[in-house]
Order: structure tokens, then sequence, then C-alpha cells
């Protein structure tokens, strides 16, 4: 399984940005499509956005759509989460994710993730 490490979270105002990496090592991350996933304190963890193995397709909950943007270099390894317009809603501790999926032309969903950052704290507030 790949190894993931979520870095870029921290304190932002309403209306701020934020852009979350995910540096994945061990196996290529070309192998996999990668998600984000979200837990706010006192809520079960949530699912907001998938990106398939090339980055062609995505996928977002209609919470984050318009404002969220997944991406992801597999030339470095990495995945990213844009993030704009953040409210005070959106804190919560980001994970990223990854499962199998290579040559697969739609994004994973939720249940097809198998592997986990340790998460990255991400707070909204004036």
């Amino acid at each position: 399984q790949v190894l993931l490490a979520e870095s870029g979270g921290g304190s932002v105002q309403p209306g701020g940005s934020l852009r979350l990496s995910c540096a994945a090592s061990g196996r290529a991350l070309k192998n996999y499509g990668m998600g984000w996933f979200r837990q706010a304190p006192g809520k079960e963890r949530e699912f907001i956005a998938s990106i398939n193995w090339s980055g062609a397709t995505t996928f977002y909950v209609d919470s984050v759509k318009g404002r969220f943007t997944i991406s992801r270099d597999n030339t470095k390894n990495t995945a990213f989460l844009q993030m704009n317009n953040l409210k005070p809603e959106d804190t919560a501790v980001y994970y990223c994710a990854s499962g199998w999926g290579y040559g697969r032309s739609r994004p994973l969903v939720a249940a097809e993730f198998d592997g986990w950052g340790q998460g990255t704290q991400v707070t909204v507030t004036s």
C-alpha cells in the first residue's frame, strides 16, 4: 500500500484559501485513485472529493463543489486539494486517501478507498 502524508493545513479567516498536499511514498501514485475526506469534531468522516488515476475525471460533494479543486501530479507523486472561499463549517481534520484505480476512467467512490494519511487540521474562524 502506498504511504500518504498530508500537509498544508492551518488556520484561516472565512473567505480565505488553503492548499493541502498529499505526498505519496512506497509505490507510484499513478496506480491509485485519490480522494479527500474530512472529519469535524463530533461528526463522522465525510467523503468530499475524488480524482481518477490520470487526473482526467473528478467528483465533488455538493457542499464543496465550486469552492474546492482536487488535482494530482503523478510525476511528483503528490495529490492536492485547493480550497477557496472557506467557511467555518469547513473546519475539520482533512485526510487524503488512496485506492487501487489504475486504468479506471471514473473517480473512486468512498467505499473504494483503503489507504489513509494521518490528517491535517483546517480551522476557519474569524
